[in-house]
């Protein structure tokens, strides 16, 4: 009979194991995050190109009141030749966003052009949120950083500068 207890309480701990192992698969799946480790072997894998997350990280930092534009000096020049080509594909959604993807994660590095008088601390904040927000959401990869740069500050007299130069005819 000993054996029997022995080999009864071993069978427990054995079940016991396969019930604790058994409880921790559906509690990394249930997070609360999106659905990332879902059966993609049984059902297919999804790829999401770095593009596409470029793309939305653009789009939700534009959103934010107090960006005034994206990039660096350099691709805002060749963006401003791009709007004036008949045909130009205008502004890109990708400037001024590079990203790293990976399998489950990404990170995103923004430059940014900001409103006079925006609060930049601010500012930074509700970009980093937004981006965050619209790229877990959008893709189920989790954002581990999202870097700022802030390369430039607008100027409401750059508006009427420019203003001129634009209505100006070159033909008579």
């Amino acid at each position: 009979m000993a054996q029997n207890s022995d080999t009864s309480s071993g069978q427990a701990t054995q079940q016991a194991g396969a019930q604790s192992s058994e409880r921790r698969i559906p509690d990394t799946r249930s997070g609360g995050s999106p659905a990332r480790t879902a059966d993609e072997g049984s059902q297919g894998k999804t790829t999401i190109a770095a593009s596409v997350v470029q793309k939305i990280a653009g789009m939700a930092a534009r959103e934010v009141s107090g960006v005034h534009a994206m990039g660096g000096g350099v691709s805002r020049a060749f963006g401003a030749l791009r709007d004036r080509i008949p045909g130009g594909s205008g502004t890109s959604s990708t400037s001024g966003v590079q990203v790293e993807v990976g399998e489950k994660q990404t990170a995103v590095d923004l430059d940014l052009v900001v409103e006079y008088g925006a609060s930049i601390v601010d500012l930074s904040r509700a970009v980093r949120r937004n981006v965050i927000t619209a790229v877990e959401r959008m893709t189920g990869l989790d954002v581990i950083e999202v870097n700022i740069v802030v390369n430039d500050i607008h100027l409401p007299s750059d508006d009427e500068e420019e203003a001129p130069q634009q209505a100006q005819s070159r033909v008579e």
